[in-house]
């Protein structure tokens, strides 16, 4: 799996975030996708309370105990919501801006660093992969290397809280029935490309999956998934630990 870390030129949601924190505002963050219309991500949602999370992200952070590592973690929302409960957190990016907000806001262990690089060897209790954590594995191909990559920096004991969507609901036809193709990719992988003012990052892989696919790769890889909560709209919390 790639160890990539941003560069300026080539992270748009890290300049949005930049720009959100040091102007009080931001332009609009838009999303690409060959699969799906042009969307975008209000940049004010990255910088939200704990008090404005979802129920399963809210939960994820409750249920964190010992050293956490924060993956993904963006302009610092989860990790400074940790601090205030008194815990204690290691908050890695890819994004140089985004760990650079970080730092301003008060982050206290943030990491310009990728999961996936074999030098970040610390050791976690708990790994928290939030707003929709399981999207940086990619593809369903890349689960063994994910779940090897896990067993080598949880603690005995220690799990992982991660957060996805079963995307079937975008398949649906009006009678209730589901018209997937079966032949064709796994319908929760999606290439996506952001764009921020003139900044536009190269496209990228992004796996939105379902419980029980996740549970059989689990399961395969030596890991058991729990099912801790599901959310209002196809998404859920999950708890993976070492079996």
């Amino acid at each position: 799996m790639a160890t990539t870390i941003l560069s300026a030129e080539k992270d748009p949601m890290g300049a949005a975030i930049s720009d959100y924190f040091n102007h009080h505002r931001a332009d609009r963050l838009r999303v690409f996708s060959s699969q799906f219309e042009e969307d975008e991500i209000p940049v004010k949602e990255l910088f939200r309370s704990i008090q404005s999370m979802p129920i399963l992200e809210r939960t994820a952070l409750q249920m964190a105990t010992g050293r956490i590592l924060d993956v993904g973690a963006g302009s610092g929302c989860h990790a400074l919501a940790l601090q205030e409960m008194g815990k204690d957190v290691c908050a890695i990016d890819i994004s140089p801006l985004s760990v650079e907000v970080m730092k301003q806001r008060g982050v206290n262990d943030p990491r310009l660093i990728n999961l996936f690089d074999e030098t970040f060897s610390e050791t976690f209790d708990t790994i928290l992969m939030l707003m929709n954590g399981s999207g940086i594995i990619g593809r369903l191909n890349n689960m063994p290397e994910f779940f090897q990559r896990m067993k080598r920096i949880l603690r005995p004991g220690g799990c992982i809280f991660m957060d996805s969507s079963d995307l079937r609901y975008l398949f649906e036809e009006e009678d209730g029935s589901i018209v997937i193709d079966l032949a064709g990719d796994y319908y929760g992988e999606i290439d996506f490309q952001m764009q921020y003012k003139d900044v536009k990052g190269d496209t990228f892989d992004w796996l939105y999956v379902d419980f029980q696919t996740l549970s059989l790769y689990a399961s395969e890889c030596g890991f058991k998934a729990e099912l801790i909560k599901e959310g209002k709209h196809y998404d859920y919390l999950v708890k993976l630990s070492i079996a």
